[in-house]
């Protein structure tokens, strides 16, 4: 059987044009640092792979949330201690109003020092976070929770929480609404501190006005102790999520570093095994033109040799 001039040509440009484009996706491997360029280069490989940086976007996402509602849990409970903190220094000047041996002149101090209390503990409950959101207004970050009033205040928000996705099946609260920390099981801080103060400004003159002012501070600091157990359960509640939100931090942490560990498994070039395959492709790239050289005996080649 007679080969003719025209196939020796051809298949000795199709093994040199083989070996070049194994030599070239080599070179392009090495450069990228990538096993799989295209899907075709391992099809099994590549839809594996985009899987997993599916699911390590949707877990980076997790984690962007996780954060944020640290910051919003976080900002919240640095509230609650400040009102706290308010409460324990307005329930000291209420129990100083109650010594019967004040004049109605030092009643009066008190009741000034309580309005600043009151306007003080007001702007603790319409508190804002980075980003202007009220942080006790329920679903409604763009309401100012509590607009003072002459009886005490009125609540303008609602009584659902926010929510953020921070885990494959976790929605967790990352806020509290107002009503249900000061104006908790009827009993109303702002009321209570405002009556407190009517109370404080009225002058004692008979034994019946000295009696109510006794029943008005009573009443007064059973309201602050209401709302202070009300702050310390929300607080308590806001330590939880934070925990939580840590725990799912932590099972982040590691689902990532395992996404990552199958990336590199599936995608990463094994560089001393490529950088042999290079050289060995050369190799043979070599002596596939010298052969054809001899082969044909073409002036061509003759001149790259």
């Amino acid at each position: 059987m007679r080969i003719s001039t025209n196939t020796i040509y051809q298949s000795g440009i199709s093994k040199i044009s083989d070996i070049q484009v194994e030599q070239s996706k080599l070179q392009q491997q090495i450069a990228t640092g990538r096993r799989i360029l295209t899907p075709s280069d391992d099809p099994v490989g590549s839809a594996r792979a985009l899987q997993l940086t599916q699911s390590q976007k949707i877990g980076t996402q997790y984690a962007d949330n996780r954060g944020a509602a640290q910051t919003k849990l976080g900002l919240e409970d640095g509230t609650l201690q400040g009102v706290s903190d308010l409460l324990l220094s307005v329930k000291t000047a209420l129990v100083a109003a109650g010594n019967g041996s004040y004049s109605d002149t030092e009643r009066n101090f008190l009741a000034s020092e309580l309005e600043g209390s009151l306007d003080h503990l007001l702007g603790l409950a319409n508190a804002t976070d980075g980003a202007g959101h009220h942080i006790f207004s329920g679903s409604q970050t763009g309401t100012i929770p509590f607009t003072k009033t002459t009886t005490g205040a009125t609540y303008q928000g609602d009584a659902l929480q926010q929510k953020l996705q921070v885990g494959s099946s976790r929605q967790l609260e990352v806020n509290d609404a107002g009503n249900a920390i000061f104006q908790a099981g009827g009993q109303d801080i702002f009321k209570s501190l405002t009556d407190a103060i009517t109370l404080l400004k009225t002058p004692v003159t008979n034994a019946a006005t000295a009696a109510a002012l006794t029943t008005g501070l009573n009443s007064a600091q059973s309201g602050l102790e209401s709302t202070l157990d009300s702050v310390l359960t929300t607080r308590a509640m806001v330590g939880s999520r934070l925990k939580e939100l840590e725990a799912l931090d932590n099972f982040g942490s590691e689902a990532n570093l395992q996404y990552a560990q199958s990336l590199s498994s599936l995608q990463d070039l094994d560089y001393a095994k490529a950088l042999s395959d290079a050289s060995q492709q050369q190799t043979i790239l070599t002596a596939a033109q010298k052969s054809f050289v001899n082969i044909t005996s073409l002036s061509l080649f003759d001149l790259i040799r």
